[in-house]
């Protein structure tokens, strides 16, 4: 929590027109931190209890997710822990930017969040038309890499995470060719650690205000 509040305090707070949360029936909805230069912050609540969170300041990025409920006059945020056994699909079309095949003799299975960043280790499984299979886990960047022998063809591809159950994904003629996958995980808290466990956010006339004795100054989200 204090390298959020570090984040957000590296620049100074400006005055801002704050809109009126009137009851809690009117809590849901779009909020943005208001008042902070160079500081991009939102806060989506949801009618069903859920919550989505993210900061921006420069190049650093945070993002949250889990549910949220009432403590008398306070808002709290509490974050979903990542998931043991995260759930992957390939990546769109669209998601795919990288026009470069892998080299010959080498498989690529790429894992990460499009927008957010690479996953590491999760374990990739490569099998091989002919049955061959050769295991690889992801590094820093989210990238398994394996050497095969240029007459294998690529059929399928698995991962899982820790002893977690195989996830198995045909692989489509286009990235056989190219002997290169990405596989988007479902669960965006893989990609960055998970910025709070749990935020308390006070209820006042302007907004939600972020909890904290140790900051001496008002943060505060205001309702779109």
């Amino acid at each position: 929590m204090k390298k959020i509040i570090t984040a957000l305090l590296l620049t100074c707070l400006s005055t801002a027109a704050f809109a009126e949360v009137k009851n809690t029936k009117n809590l849901p909805g779009h909020y943005y931190l208001q008042g902070i230069r160079e500081v991009g912050s939102e806060l989506l609540l949801s009618k069903d209890g859920q919550f989505q969170w993210m900061t921006s300041y420069g190049g650093f990025d945070q993002f949250a997710q889990g549910s949220w409920h009432l403590e008398k006059d306070k808002v709290i945020l509490v974050s979903s822990p990542q998931a043991e056994n995260p759930a992957f699909r390939l990546f769109s079309d669209e998601e795919m930017r990288i026009n470069k095949p892998a080299e010959a003799g080498t498989w690529v299975a790429i894992t990460g969040v499009p927008g957010l960043g690479p996953i590491p280790g999760i374990e990739v499984r490569f099998e091989s038309k002919s049955g061959k299979i050769s295991d690889a886990i992801t590094d820093k960047n989210g990238d398994a890499i394996i050497e095969m022998p240029e007459s294998e063809e690529w059929a399928r591809a698995a991962l899982r995470k820790g002893k977690s159950a195989w996830q198995w994904f045909d692989i489509p003629a286009e990235r056989r060719q190219e002997r290169l996958a990405a596989f988007a995980c479902l669960d965006r808290n893989q990609a960055r650690p998970v910025p709070f466990e749990k935020l308390p956010l006070q209820i006042e006339e302007d907004g939600l205000r972020i909890v904290d004795d140790s900051v001496p100054a008002r943060l505060i989200y205001v309702k779109q």
